[in-house]
C-alpha cells in the first residue's frame, strides 16, 4: 500500500521525529484555529461595550462581566426566539424524515421506472448554488402551486424546502443499497407488503444513518439565515439567528455578543457530541461490505 511517507523512512529515528513533529504541529494548528474564535466570542460576551469595541483589542477582559449572559437572556427575550427556532427545526426535521426515508427506499429497493433519471435530476440540484434557487423557491412558497395560497410568515415555508434535500436522499439510498435483497425477498414470501418491509426491516437497520441525516439536517437548519429572513418577515416568528441580526444596530455590543454565544451553544454541543457521526455521514454508503 502506497503512503505519503515510506515505511522504511518511518523506521529510522530521524523519520519518526520528523513525522511526529509535523503531525503534532498540524494538530496544534487546527486545534488553535478551532478554539480561538470560540474563546474570542466567549470572552467578548464578558467585556463591557467600550472594551469590546477598543482598538487594539484586549485578549483578556480587564473587567469580567459574566452577568452579561443573564442580561442578554432576559433583556433580549431569547427564550421566545429559541422557541421559534425549535418549532422551525423540529417541524422541518420530522417532515424531512417523512419524505426522504420513503423516497430513498423507493429509489433503492422498489426501483421504479425512470428511478435513475429522478435521482440524477435530484443530484443536479446539488451542483447549483443556493442563491440561484432563492428566487424560484420564494416565488413557489409565496404562491403555492395547486393550492394557490401563500406560505409567507408560515413555518411551512421553512419545513417544505428542508424536506426536499437531495444530499440526504442520496446518502440514505446508498445506505439502503447495502441492505441485502434477500431480507426483503424473505419478507415478501411471508406476505409482507412494501410498507411493512420498510417499517419492520429497513427502518430498524437504518438507525445509524437516520441519526447521521438528522444531525446534518438540524445543524444546517440552525445555521440557516437567508431563507428564514426572506420567508419570515414578521419579527415575532423569526428564529434566533435572524432576530439577533435584526436588533444588532439597537443593542449594546456586549449584550449582542453574549446573545450570539448563547445562540451558538446548542450547535457546538451537538458537534462535540456527535462529530464522529457527522464525519461518518460523509462516507456512509460509499463502501459495500
Amino acid at each position: 500500500m502506497r503512503t505519503l511517507v515510506r515505511p522504511a523512512v518511518l523506521r529510522t529515528t530521524r523519520g519518526r521525529i520528523v513525522y511526529w513533529s509535523v503531525l503534532a504541529v498540524a494538530l496544534l494548528a487546527f486545534t488553535v484555529a478551532f478554539i480561538i474564535p470560540l474563546y474570542w466570542m466567549f470572552t467578548g460576551g464578558m467585556k463591557s461595550s467600550p472594551e469590546l469595541a477598543r482598538t487594539p483589542p484586549t485578549y483578556i477582559p480587564e473587567e469580567w462581566h459574566p452577568q452579561n449572559y443573564g442580561d442578554a437572556w432576559s433583556e433580549l427575550d431569547l427564550a421566545k426566539y429559541f422557541g421559534n427556532t425549535l418549532v422551525l427545526i423540529g417541524g422541518a426535521w420530522l417532515l424531512s424524515l417523512a419524505v426522504q426515508l420513503p423516497a430513498a427506499y423507493a429509489l433503492s429497493k422498489l426501483r421504479p421506472r425512470f428511478g435513475n433519471v429522478v435521482l440524477g435530476l435530484m443530484l443536479v440540484t446539488l451542483m447549483m448554488p443556493a442563491t440561484a434557487l432563492l428566487v424560484p423557491s420564494y416565488l413557489t412558497v409565496s404562491d403555492l402551486p395547486i393550492f394557490g395560497t401563500s406560505l409567507i410568515n408560515n413555518p411551512a415555508a421553512v419545513w417544505l424546502p428542508a424536506a426536499a434535500n437531495a444530499f440526504n436522499i442520496y446518502v440514505l439510498k446508498n445506505f439502503f443499497d447495502q441492505i441485502p435483497d434477500e431480507l426483503l425477498d424473505a419478507a415478501r414470501i411471508d406476505g409482507a407488503s412494501a410498507f411493512t418491509t420498510f417499517r419492520r426491516i429497513i427502518l430498524p437497520l437504518s438507525r445509524p444513518i437516520v441519526a447521521v441525516v438528522s444531525i446534518l439536517s438540524i445543524t444546517a437548519l440552525w445555521r440557516d439565515f437567508i431563507w428564514p429572513l426572506v420567508v419570515l418577515p414578521d419579527p415575532a416568528k423569526q428564529p434566533i439567528t435572524v432576530y439577533l441580526q435584526r436588533i444588532a444596530d439597537t443593542t449594546s455590543l456586549n449584550l449582542l455578543t453574549a446573545g450570539l454565544v448563547l445562540a451558538s451553544i446548542p450547535l457546538v454541543v451537538i458537534f462535540l457530541i456527535f462529530q464522529r457521526h457527522i464525519l461518518a455521514g460523509l462516507t456512509a454508503g460509499s463502501l459495500k461490505g
